[in-house]
């Protein structure tokens, strides 16, 4: 009778062991479920959710993640509004010792930092009422139409020099006319804005001067508020100053007819060059010197075949400490690839197999067209070639991380974040980082 007891009351032990490692399963399911929701944007899944579970806001998985993390690294806006509505702790650290804030600052999400940092109190703060995806590379987004289709119609073209509300931006020795405002909130500094003027503005400026070049850069499109809004203005401003730039440069450079150097006349709203020698061959078909030039360049971000280092390098111009991506430009029958893995091996003796484009930015020094990609070394020791570079180091992923992240920066330091470099160092950061 003993025994039988003993073996009943095991059974029954083993029995609640049981039911307690399928609570335990089906409540780490549940915290999946919710962080899944939250990273994907489900808001509405994710509340009810929420309704059945409130007691889950803040559970984190196995890396130290809450909802309100997922929702922040992904940008999504509304599922962040929901969570702090329903009082999740915005203070909470993970594993790599980051806050939602933290996160979302890093992925380049302002609208939810600016959420994020400013609830206080339960008050409700503002923010923009609908997700504005952040353009990560300067210079590379414009609220313009260029209407190439009208570069060619002469009359569109007198019609809209002289209307009214034309807006003309001056430069002078390929720098644009500005205007210092006040200061910046929370700052001293002063606020630089490109001037807008119009054509009774610079009417007589146009009849008085011969040597002024008249580009026609776009019709301005009505985009959403809300990103000018968030940007202060500057997304407009800063991709009109690339495009005027770089056109304005090829001008400046191009002066008369590289076919046969005879003089030009400009034509097309300023995007065509046309010979003014009745037999150049410039003239026969289609040739690019009659067209704005771009001059492409590949920027890459070198991994180490480990995952987890990277290979920066400096020039000797470069201010004390700065390491950046290693680029180079693309050669004449040469594809993207190719050229990654010549300018690799040229500067700093590295062999690279696999490659993979990111993003490109368009860069007015004078007019290259910067080509982002990361790519994979297959050989680790660096040779460097002092007439290209003067250093290049593997750099450990918590390093850059110290850098970029944390703002350490006693080793070293990277670009800011208006160069296309920075972005392609966050982007491997963000790979396979707990970011």
């Amino acid at each position: 009778m003993v025994d039988t007891f003993s073996a009943v009351l095991f059974s029954f032990v083993n029995l609640v062991d049981t039911m307690t490692d399928f609570e335990k399963n089906l409540h780490q399911d549940v915290i999946s479920q919710l962080h899944n929701f939250a990273a994907a944007g489900d808001a509405a899944r994710l509340k009810a959710l929420l309704s059945h579970s409130p007691s889950l806001i803040n559970a984190a998985a196995d890396n130290g993640w809450t909802a309100l993390m997922y929702g922040a690294r992904n940008g999504h806006l509304e599922v962040v509004q929901i969570l702090l509505e329903e009082g999740c702790d915005r203070s909470i650290v993970n594993k790599s010792r980051q806050t939602a804030l933290d996160i979302a600052k890093f992925w380049g999400y302002k609208h939810i930092a600016n959420l994020l940092a400013n609830v206080k109190g339960g008050q409700r703060p503002n923010f923009l009422s609908n997700e504005v995806k952040e353009y990560e590379n300067y210079f590379g987004l414009t609220l313009l139409d260029r209407r190439s289709d009208k570069r060619t119609d002469s009359e569109w073209l007198s019609k809209k020099q002289s209307h009214p509300t034309t807006v003309y931006i001056l430069f002078s020795n390929l720098s644009p006319l500005v205007a210092l405002g006040g200061g910046i909130e929370n700052s001293q500094q002063p606020q630089v804005k490109l001037c807008r003027l119009y054509h009774k503005d610079v009417e007589q400026c146009m009849n008085q001067t011969e040597e002024s070049t008249l580009i026609f850069l776009g019709v301005e499109v009505q985009f959403h508020m809300n990103l000018l809004a968030a940007s202060h203005g500057r997304v407009l401003q800063e991709g009109v100053v690339a495009q005027a730039r770089s056109v304005l440069a090829w001008h400046n450079r191009y002066r008369f007819c590289p076919t046969c150097g005879s003089a030009t006349k400009i034509e097309e709203g300023g995007y065509k060059k046309t010979c003014l020698k009745e037999d150049c061959p410039s003239l026969q078909g289609v040739h690019n010197t009659s067209y704005p030039r771009v001059d492409p360049v590949v920027i890459m971000q070198v991994i180490h075949p480990d995952g987890n280092h990277c290979l920066l390098g400096r020039q000797k111009r470069f201010p004390p400490g700065m390491f950046t991506c290693l680029a180079g430009f693309v050669e004449p029958g040469e594809t993207i690839e190719d050229a990654v893995r010549r300018e690799v091996e040229e500067e700093a003796g590295v062999k690279v197999g696999h490659v993979q484009y990111v993003s490109c930015q368009p860069w007015p020094m004078p007019s290259s067209l910067m080509i982002g990609c990361l790519a994979v070394a297959v050989s680790t020791e660096i040779k460097v070639d002092k007439s290209e570079i003067e250093d290049a180091r593997w750099f450990t992923r918590e390093q850059v991380v110290e850098v970029l992240i944390k703002g350490n920066q006693r080793s070293f330091f990277v670009p800011p974040s208006q160069a296309i470099a920075h972005q392609l160092i966050k982007h491997w950061i963000g790979m396979n980082a707990n970011l």
